[in-house]
């Protein structure tokens, strides 16, 4: 009993032993201390918090708002990585099962008979033996040196590189909803400018006629009015495809067939309203919210655990083992205090011989590692990047609707004033045509701009990381196997440790 205690003890005093491999150190870029296209921000501007408000709020269109939250419950892009979260996850169980014994039982029943070769001389009967066995063993490795628990630790950063990953592609589907909403209400108001410049112009021709019937127009004005009416009514049919992709794009996107959405969505509605000011925060407040360097940060932590696993194949590993079991050749004796069996053994497998393919697999981990934090870097500065591109955009598509929107309104002036004019007889037709081409310009470019500035919002929403709360998508039952009541967000999930 002495001997098996004092392997436990020794066993005890070794695992306390340090692990191979470095240690993860969280790497570090040196940001500005803020957005050089923010420099005009306001001490009254509002916070980040209320820009994710509002965007909670979908922009303060309640079916923006409920089509998102579809999209991110049945997005099939969205389950597939929930998939690889899961599978993440089932590893990294696995990797952690690794840390304690395995144990198994067994269990034999034998009825032999020898032949009359192997036991010459030996009578028939006296050749039939029973053999009865019945045992439990265990086996555990001994993580001296930490191969197993660096093992743990890739698998965990990896569980959290899966979850960062389904956050990052939430952030990508809700951005893509909206901007696919936003170009529809947009296209839809430019459809509304169209024909409403289509009625104008076919009353400007139909003045035209009348006043050819009375003779005081001229085939000519006729003609440059109806070419203008034909050229406008031309506009309109893009105008009514473009929408109906968009339509249609919706409805895959929230996991359903294209023209699911095509009877709500026809209904003509004003764009969704901007916020007044977005604050972007510091770039250090980004980095920490962008999924996407989270999920550069944890594969790079994964890639450093997996110079650990490697290195330890340089030491010994040690395995104990033991087994408790009962042996007879009489069922009736099978569990008798004679026919009880035990081992207790160390075992060591050390490949020490072979150090230099173990030194090619640390080399390989190691440069695994430096490709990752290269990629950590670029993902950095690529969050910079697209946040930086889309608060300008954001601030310059901002300004220009004000221009626009002066621009639409003076056309109509314009326009209107033309016509009568015309209708008066103090100016010709060529004035009434020109301010009504103008007129369409001015509106439609308008519109094309306010579409432009929603979207380069919804831009600046997806460079910051988003504002619309992580959904778990819907997962099918297959097999008939019944979903398990575990509904838990990812980031919950993988936060748990061993």
């Amino acid at each position: 009993m002495v001997k098996p205690l004092a392997i436990t003890a020794l066993a005890a005093a070794l695992l306390t032993a340090c692990m191979a491999g470095p240690d993860h150190v969280r790497p570090h870029m040196a940001v500005p201390g803020r957005f050089e296209a923010d420099a005009a921000a306001t001490p009254g501007a509002a916070a980040p918090a209320a820009f994710d408000d509002a965007f909670l709020q979908g922009l303060d269109d309640p079916l923006l708002a409920r089509l998102v939250d579809e999209a991110l419950q049945s997005n099939h892009d969205l389950r597939v990585a929930l998939a690889r979260f899961d599978r993440a996850n089932a590893l990294l169980r696995g990797a952690r099962f690794d840390a304690l014994p395995t144990i198994t039982a067994h269990g034999e029943a034998a009825d032999v008979r020898s032949s009359a070769d192997q036991a010459p001389g030996t009578p028939r009967e006296a050749r039939d033996d029973e053999s009865w066995s019945a045992g439990i063993a265990a086996s555990w490795e001994l993580d001296l040196f930490g191969r197993v628990r660096r093992a743990i630790e890739a698998g965990r950063a990896g569980a959290e590189a899966s979850a960062a990953d389904l956050r990052a592609l939430q952030v990508a589907v809700a951005g893509e909803v909206a901007r696919a909403y936003v170009e529809l209400r947009g296209t839809q108001e430019r459809l509304r400018v169209a024909r409403a410049n289509r009625d104008n112009q076919q009353r400007t021709l139909e003045l035209v006629t009348a006043r050819l019937d009375a003779g005081a127009g001229t085939e000519f004005d006729t003609a440059r009015a109806r070419a203008q009416l034909e050229g406008t009514a031309a506009t309109i049919p893009a105008l009514e495809a473009q929408a109906q992709v968009a339509m249609h794009r919706l409805a895959v996107l929230t996991g359903r067939d294209p023209g699911a959405l095509v009877a709500e969505l026809s209904p003509p509605a004003p764009l969704p309203a901007l916020p007044p000011r977005i604050d972007p925060g510091t770039p250090g407040d980004l980095l920490r919210a962008r999924p996407d360097v989270a999920a550069a940060e944890a594969r790079l932590h994964a890639a450093t655990a997996r110079i650990g696993v490697a290195t330890a194949d340089l030491f010994p590993r040690l395995t104990l083992g033991g087994l408790v079991g009962t042996q007879a050749i009489d069922a009736g004796a099978l569990f008798e205090r004679d026919s009880e069996t035990r081992i207790v053994a160390l075992g060591i497998d050390w490949s020490f011989l072979d150090v230099g393919r173990v030194r090619a697999r640390i080399a390989a981990a190691n440069a695994e590692a430096e490709g990752e934090l290269a990629r950590w870097q670029q993902a950095v500065l690529l969050a910079l990047e697209d946040t930086e591109n889309a608060l300008v955009r954001h601030s310059r598509t901002r300004v220009a609707d004000a221009h626009l929107e002066r621009a639409a309104r003076d056309a109509a002036v314009a326009a209107r004033l033309a016509r009568a004019r015309y209708e008066a007889g103090a100016s010709g037709l060529l004035e009434v045509l020109d301010a009504e081409r103008v007129q369409l310009q001015a509106e439609d470019a308008f519109a094309e701009g306010r579409t432009r500035s929603v979207a380069s919002a919804v831009a600046l929403y997806k460079a910051l990381a988003g504002g619309w709360p992580q959904r778990v998508p819907e997962r099918e039952r297959i097999a008939g196997r019944r979903e398990l009541p575990d509904a838990q967000a990812p980031e919950r999930r993988v936060a748990s440790r061993p």
